[in-house]
């Protein structure tokens, strides 16, 4: 018998496990053959604090501590936004809420040299960092492995019941009982509360789509900032001696396994386009992930309302791994009845509570 069984094995799942690890016996149930197959594989990577909603930033702010103890998950990366005429009060907008300071486009073009005459303004901060996301991932894995745990992968969840200890979950590797149910799915958070008897929460995945493409103009970019148009129609980042361009979609999407749809792209790049002077010619590869967001859009951490055997950490939307050391701290801090270091009103704010 488990104490936790976790469902999900991406980056909240992993995180979770490691937390409670401390705490008891934990099994892990992942899908798909290996882990991080679905939205934790396919993320931006990128750890801006101040970038989110108010719940996410407190979430964010919080982990920078372990972010900063863990040997190689972050590197330096910066963050660029840029706007071309009539777009200057929306980046200054935007500047304030993420802490950029505004910047002279000579700087600018310092930094980018492609950037072409449009653009007018751009602001820009050295608070952003790439995350090492799988070695992030493989270092809370090693944790909640070291502490006894069980990441148990081709384990897709085909039934759930309630026990007089706790729950029964059927997978394709098996019968796996534990006394707490985490439900960490991802997209299908929804569809786990379902098999479990528990009342779904109205969670909507989006779909985000991707290309890798050659370094433009042959240009070292290993030193370029992330950037952002002005309202986040589209953004780029240097990623493995390329570039990867986003449009930046939000496409509402049931749960499934993504893939990015030719004419999104193709618009995207062109919104890119717009503000460089190297046009796209060729795609090294593309792909997509489901960003799944609860209803107000901030994540939801905490037992169900009306089924406390049954816990949710859930609705990252984007933000899981900038926000996954504090958000699987609150879990464990939660499910173990400790104290949190965070404010009453983050932990309410996050908590399923609010939608009862």
């Amino acid at each position: 018998m488990n104490d936790f069984l976790i469902i999900g094995g991406g980056i909240a799942g992993i995180s979770a496990a490691a937390r409670l690890s401390h705490l008891g016996r934990v099994t892990v149930l992942e899908a798909e053959p290996h882990l991080a197959h679905h939205a934790s594989g396919r993320s931006a990577a990128l750890y801006e604090p101040n970038y989110g909603l108010p719940p996410v930033v407190g979430l964010s702010v919080a982990s920078g501590d372990y972010f900063r103890a863990q040997e190689n998950v972050l590197s330096k990366r910066g963050l660029m936004i840029l706007a071309r005429a009539g777009e200057t009060a929306k980046l200054a907008e935007e500047a304030a809420d993420m802490a950029l300071e505004p910047i002279g486009m000579a700087e600018a073009r310092a930094m980018v040299p492609i950037l072409n005459d449009s653009i007018v303004e751009a602001a820009f901060g050295d608070h952003a960092w790439d995350i090492d996301t799988d070695l992030l991932l493989q270092n809370f894995a090693r944790e909640a492995r070291g502490n006894g745990g069980e990441i148990v992968t081709h384990a897709r969840v085909t039934a759930i019941a309630k026990t007089v200890t706790g729950w029964a979950v059927t997978t394709a590797a098996g019968v796996f009982e534990g006394r707490l149910l985490v439900n960490a799915a991802g997209a299908w958070v929804d569809q786990i509360a379902a098999m479990a008897g528990v009342q779904p929460l109205g969670f909507q995945p989006y779909r985000r789509s991707m290309a890798r493409i050659p370094a433009p103009g042959g240009h070292d970019i290993s030193g370029w900032p992330m950037m952002f148009g002005v309202g986040e129609l589209w953004y780029a980042k240097p990623d493995a001696r390329a570039l990867i361009v986003s449009p930046a979609e939000e496409h509402p999407m049931e749960p499934h396994d993504a893939w990015a749809d030719d004419m999104v792209l193709a618009e995207g790049l062109a919104r890119y386009e717009e503000f460089v002077t190297e046009p796209v010619t060729r795609l090294i590869s593309n792909w997509a992930g489901l960003r799944t967001f609860s209803p107000d859009r901030s994540l939801v951490i905490g037992h169900d309302v009306r089924e406390k055997s049954f816990f949710w950490v859930a609705g990252q939307g984007g933000y899981g791994f900038q926000s996954c050391p504090a958000a699987s701290q609150l879990a464990a801090d939660l499910i173990g009845g400790r104290a949190s270091p965070l404010s009453a009103e983050l932990i309410s704010s996050l908590s399923p509570a609010r939608f009862a």
